[in-house]
């Protein structure tokens, strides 16, 4: 897949409303927040869950933005969702555009937009699906690849979740890390709004973001947030996004520091020992696994035992708060170990 970095300075910072509302609402966050920012957003359409909620002012909100881009000299982008969306945001000069993740999931949607855009390299942004599908969400880049688009950015947003916790979706961090190492040319940005869900941990997520290393954050930014028709409690004034920016550290990539250095390498060492240990212990419980699989072919025992399971997870989240260890990191730990230990034994002749 051939893509172009088009990011000129990193972290590269998007922010503006959920929604575009009114010409002033739009006009007065963008006054508010152009001189901190490199391109200015507003939902033109939105696809929201219910019908009877605010879905964006439509093609007239091209116009605020028109005028924001001609008059502040600053790049604006919104969202697209099919080709006639596409075909009036180039009529109306919009310089970059995203994919929303209810468009993500749907390949037709995709290849409806990329059609469109054959012969137009403008920037496009595309989000995460709705779920953690790493190939779904790389398809679609492929797809707006092959349409001529080498200008092409992610937007991790986070998944959904049945339950929410602390955050609106679940971060999943290690889906755009995994996504970085198939396409490390491909600029990912975090959407901390989404993932929060509560403005109050827009800062944190920002700075887990970058300190992962990706290559900007998408801020949901309004005048009046409380006030918002879309997304309230997620967005923030243009003044919280002034103290995020100042407030979020951006730290180097790479360690310059040769004491540093020296230190995390002997730090390295021993974990590649542990790793080695861990291996060698994995594969010794396999061999241990594979016996009990022979046993229970031979005795015709069922090889999923839901009471085993649950004693495991047991006996395991006892020895996690002994040792104070995250009880969701060792449960996902050994849901993975249980998961290939079932499909050993399925294959025990």
């Amino acid at each position: 897949m051939e893509i172009e970095n088009f990011f000129y300075n990193k972290p590269f910072l998007i922010a503006g409303p959920c929604s575009a509302e009114s010409k002033k609402q739009t006009l007065d966050t963008a006054l508010k927040v152009a001189n901190h920012i490199d391109v200015f957003r507003a939902g033109i359409w939105k696809p929201r869950t219910s019908p009877s909620s605010y879905n964006g002012p439509g093609e007239i909100g091209l116009k605020w933005l028109q005028e924001i881009k001609n008059r502040l000299q600053k790049p604006v982008m919104t969202e697209v969702a099919n080709a006639l969306h596409v075909e009036k945001c180039l009529k109306a000069g919009i310089d970059m555009l995203w994919i929303g993740a209810r468009t993500t999931v749907n390949p037709f949607y995709v290849e409806e937009i990329a059609q469109a855009l054959k012969g137009v390299n403008i920037p496009i942004f595309v989000k995460n699906p709705i779920h953690p599908e790493l190939a779904l969400w790389i398809g679609a880049f492929e797809r707006l690849n092959k349409s001529g688009v080498t200008h092409l950015a992610a937007i991790h947003r986070g998944f959904f979740m049945y339950q929410g916790e602390v955050f609106r979706n679940d971060p999943k961090w290690e889906i755009p890390i995994k996504l970085k190492k198939e396409y490390p040319e491909l600029p990912i940005i975090c959407d901390p709004s989404h993932i929060a869900g509560k403005r109050r941990f827009i800062q944190e997520v920002s700075q887990t973001a970058l300190d992962l290393n990706m290559d900007g954050l998408m801020i949901e930014t309004h005048i009046s947030p409380n006030k918002a028709l879309s997304d309230s409690s997620q967005q923030i004034s243009p003044s919280m996004l002034i103290s995020v920016i100042n407030k979020t550290n951006l730290k180097a990539s790479k360690i310059e520091d040769k004491k540093g250095v020296s230190e995390i390498k002997k730090l390295r060492d021993k974990i590649d020992i542990l790793d080695e240990n861990i291996v060698k212990l994995l594969n010794s419980r396999q061999d241990i696994v594979r016996l009990i699989g022979k046993i229970k072919k031979e005795t015709y025992t069922t090889i999923f035992q839901i009471e085993r399971w649950n004693q495991i997870l047991k006996n395991r989240n006892i020895e996690a708060k002994k040792l104070n260890l995250d009880k969701d990191m060792l449960r996902e730990i050994f849901e993975l170990i249980h998961k290939y230990a079932i499909l050993s034994q399925t294959k025990e002749k």
